[in-house]
């Protein structure tokens, strides 16, 4: 297998973008997440991947609960705005129009198709993302809509790289 046939592929696919919100305690996180998917039918389970280089994952290891927002074209904004910047030097969420829940997650008003998800397992496989299986405790939707894909935030530059993922968080 060659890197450059598995990166075609993988570009191919184009996957739908998501943001994906937590809180513990008095501490909120949140990134732009592209590794996600439905991982079961009955029970609902959703898993998605955080990158080990990210607040979100620091703080998602200790959270029981998270939101995944899933993103529309219409919301380049917040993308750029969860994707581009870190959680250590930013309040992602200052100015923004927030919901909380009763489980304390910050809901993005902006962002109306959405998920709630309470955490079952995490599974670390030695790269640099971590999986984080979940049970879906809520969904909200406004229909159908169109999704902002990988390749529409291709100008972004991450907030932070792969490579400075958190060993011992």
């Amino acid at each position: 297998m060659t890197e450059s046939a598995f990166n075609t592929l993988m570009a191919a696919v184009n996957s739908p973008l998501i943001v994906v919100t937590t809180a513990v305690d008095d501490e909120r996180g949140g990134c732009v997440v592209g590794f996600h998917s439905q991982s079961s039918i009955g029970p609902q389970h959703y898993s998605l991947w955080l990158s080990k280089a990210n607040h979100t994952y620091v703080l998602g290891l200790r959270a029981r609960h998270f939101a995944v927002h899933f993103l529309t074209s219409e919301d380049m904004e917040i993308a750029e705005l969860f994707g581009g910047r870190s959680g250590k030097d930013t309040d992602k969420f200052a100015g923004l129009d927030l919901d909380i829940d009763d489980t304390g997650l910050p809901l993005l008003r902006q962002c109306p198709n959405r998920m709630v998800l309470e955490r079952l397992a995490v599974l670390d496989d030695g790269g640099d993302h971590v999986c984080v299986t979940t049970r879906a405790v809520s969904a909200e939707g406004e229909g159908e809509f169109v999704p902002l894909r990988a390749v529409d935030l291709a100008h972004l530059d991450p907030g932070h790289s792969s490579e400075e993922r958190a060993i011992r968080p």
